[in-house]
């Protein structure tokens, strides 16, 4: 796993054989924080990681000077990966917590600008995270949620659809809430 740009740019990190969390693409890393750069100061953020996995998504969200980033996760070995590399690259603006996504939403107090889940593309309950991200009210107003996920789901007729980007197998559909939602 690699970080693709920013001030940790070709940074390398390996999670190990036994490692199950599926990792976003280089190419579709690039593609999708070459859209963000273009879009957001993400320096004033408080970014949200959901499923991190390897945390790949987070990583380069701090390495891009991102104001904050809470990465969610649920496998012991993940959290501990993670946590592993946060201390390795000396981050202090990141937060890891070792909880169920669906129970960290239901309770969590904290807003955030910029949602990311990427959860298991085999998961059964893809179709539900938006509406349980928009239902927890956790998203600030004006604030995105994008979801990773394969090409079998179509989510342009979900309530803040806002356009779908593909890069290969990976599909990332964007979701904003509108100011006057």
């Amino acid at each position: 796993m690699r970080i693709v740009g920013g001030k940790y740019k070709g940074r390398i990190f390996n999670p190990g054989k036994k490692f199950t969390a599926r990792p976003t693409t280089d190419l579709a890393k690039e593609a999708l924080f070459n859209i963000l750069a273009n879009r957001y100061d993400l320096s004033e953020m408080s970014i949200l990681d959901l499923f991190s996995g390897t945390g790949s998504i987070g990583y380069e969200f701090i390495s891009r000077e991102a104001g904050e980033v809470t990465f969610v996760e649920s496998n012991f070995n993940h959290v501990r990966f993670i946590k592993d590399v946060i201390e390795k690259l000396e981050i202090k603006n990141a937060r890891v917590v070792r909880d169920d996504v669906f129970r960290f939403l239901k309770f969590t107090p904290n807003k955030y600008d910029l949602i990311f889940a990427d959860p298991p593309f085999d998961a059964p309950f893809i179709n539900d995270i938006p509406k349980v991200i928009f239902d927890s009210g956790i998203l600030k107003q004006g604030g995105t949620l994008i979801l990773e996920h394969p090409k079998s789901f179509d989510f342009s007729r979900s309530a803040n659809f806002k356009e779908l980007r593909k890069y290969g197998k990976v599909n990332f559909s964007f979701f904003i809430i509108s100011q006057n939602h």
